[in-house]
This record gives C-alpha cells, structure tokens and sequence, in this order.
C-alpha cells in the first residue's frame, strides 16, 4: 500500500493564538480514514503566537515527542523538569500512570513552529519520564539520523513502543535508503521543502503511507527536512 495525505487534506483549527494543523484526528477534528497509523497517533503541527501557550493539562500512558522547527517552547511538568526547546532538539515525555505539563513560548515578540507526536505505547502503566537531546543539522544532511527508537539506539531518544523516527535534510543530489523489515510501516511526514519519496512528489505537509515495502528511497530535495516513522505492523 502506498498513500499519499496531502498537506491541506489534514484537519485545521485556528485559535487565534494557535493555528494548528491535525495529521490524524484530534480534538474537533475526526476524520475515521485518518485516525492513527498503526501505533503513530498524532502529528500536529501548531504555530503559537508569542507569549502564549497550552496550559498545564493531564496526559496518561502516550509517548509525547516535540520537534522545534523555529522558535523556542518553554516545558514545565509534574516530574519537576523545566527546559526549552529549539531546533534541532529532540523532547521525549513518557506519561505513563499520568503526568501534568504546560507548553509555552516564551519569546515575547516571535511565534514558536513546531510538532507535537503522539505514539501509544507498547504497554500501559509505565513510570513517566522526561528526556532531551540535541542532534546538529550535520547529523541529519543527506541521511536519515535515528533520533527516537525503542531502545535508544545511536544516541535517540528512547520510547516504550518499537518504533524508530527519523529526522533528515536533503537538498540536490543527495539521497538515503532505509531498510523495511518485513511487516513493518512506515510513514513519511515531510516537514518542510519539497522532496521524492519512494517515487512519488511531495511539499511542505504532506506524508506517505507505506506498506509491504522492503526499502523506502528518499531523494531529490529542494530545502527538505523530513521525518520518517519505522513502525510495527500491528495496530500498536
């Protein structure tokens, strides 16, 4: 199966302070042919006005990953961790038996760009956790860099599900190959630019649904960063 989702098919919301743009269904938007992807549940990709931001609000047994693409997010948990976010970070937050957080901007005059994902996780009830790592742009030009795993492989950060995400920029002739295990799927979002995936075109938003592939081909970018989710084969 391979399966394109264009960028202005996915769900939208404008709050004024947040403008938001909805992969899979969430919140007032359900959409039933987009409601997860195996054990991927959610990419949002949210724009919040300065100073503004989501209060303190539950989460329970969901990995919770955040991906700056410009700005600066401000995050305060239950756990007691406080940190920001900016290009080029990688945030993981187990919520397990439940966790409050608060996500803001703390930029008084720039807005903050970024995804928040969601993964259910391979098990519910875990201890909740908080982890941060930062990965250059040289890591991930012209190759797809590992930065969440379900082991924590090459330095990512690690989730409780077997899942792997990868972040990568491509520009001109540069190329990357990913082997596909066999009964996997994989989901290609790409975040910005415009970049050939597996054959087919894509622009800023829109993804690739694949399954039964053996290898994904990642070429032909023009300003690319792409993510790209290796996933089990089951519904979680």
């Amino acid at each position: 199966m391979l399966e394109i989702r264009k960028s202005q098919d996915r769900g939208q919301a404008n709050h004024g302070w947040l403008r938001s743009q909805h992969s899979f269904s969430f919140a007032d938007y359900f959409d039933a042919e987009h409601v997860e992807f195996g054990a991927l549940r959610v990419i949002n990709e949210d724009r919040v006005a300065p100073g503004r931001g989501f209060g303190t609000h539950p989460h329970r047994d969901m990995e919770i990953v955040s991906y700056v693409l410009a700005g600066e997010l401000a995050h305060r948990d239950s756990m007691g961790t406080g940190s920001v976010i900016r290009p080029g970070d990688v945030q993981r937050m187990s919520a397990g038996t439940g966790v409050f957080h608060s996500e803001n901007n703390p930029s008084p005059t720039q807005p903050v760009h970024f995804l928040q994902i969601w993964i259910h996780p391979d098990r519910m009830g875990v201890q909740p956790g908080y982890e941060q790592k930062s990965f250059d742009a040289s890591e991930k030009r012209g190759r797809l860099r590992l930065v969440v795993s379900g082991d924590g492989a090459e330095g990512s950060v690690t989730v409780h599900q077997d899942a792997r995400m990868y972040a990568g920029l491509f520009d001109g002739a540069e190329s990357a190959q990913l082997n596909v295990a066999a009964g996997r799927r994989v989901y290609v979002h790409l975040v910005r630019g415009e970049l050939t995936a597996q054959g087919k075109r894509l622009t800023t938003g829109d993804a690739l649904k694949l399954t039964g592939v053996t290898q994904l081909d990642i070429r032909d970018g023009k300003d690319a960063e792409v993510l790209v989710f290796d996933l089990p084969g089951d519904s979680h």
